[in-house]
């Protein structure tokens, strides 16, 4: 099953994607936010292409676990994703997602240009990787044999 991970910025809007296995995350293409209508959309667009079966939103949480603005925005697109796609759209808490991308980039020598260009797609990547690798740990969690 394809499940699409998104990384909303107000200018960007990050996109990723898993193989059929459910294990890697892959980054696609970024979409320029236009506005909310002509987001979804795009996003959408790529929801048929790629016969995507759920969709992971990051939650940007401020540090203390708290709800700002940009949270209560991905809350809200969420919800209309929901309605739009007709998938399951879950959240997935975001924090350091994008301060976990710039390092990967500064590490692999990417030139500050470089970064501005694909850290919307490598936030989006973390997003949905961390979210299949939870999911698979408590698969694992679970499939243990109990004493």
């Amino acid at each position: 099953m394809r499940i699409l991970g998104i990384d909303l910025g107000e200018k960007r809007i990050g996109i990723s994607i898993c193989d059929e296995l459910e294990i890697i995350a892959q980054g696609l293409p970024t979409i320029s936010s236009v506005n909310v209508g002509e987001d979804l959309k795009n996003i959408k667009n790529i929801v048929d292409k790629y016969d995507v079966k759920k969709i992971i939103v990051g939650l940007p949480k401020n540090m203390n676990g708290t709800l700002g603005k940009q949270a209560k925005n991905a809350l809200s697109f969420a919800e209309k994703l929901k309605e739009i796609c007709k998938l399951p759209v879950e959240l997935e808490d975001e924090r350091l997602s994008t301060s976990k991308a710039e390092k990967l980039l500064i590490h692999a020598d990417q030139s500050r240009k470089k970064r501005k260009k694909v850290i919307d797609k490598m936030s989006a990547v973390i997003i949905l990787q961390s979210f299949l690798d939870r999911r698979m740990m408590n698969k694992e969690i679970e499939n243990e044999p109990h004493s």
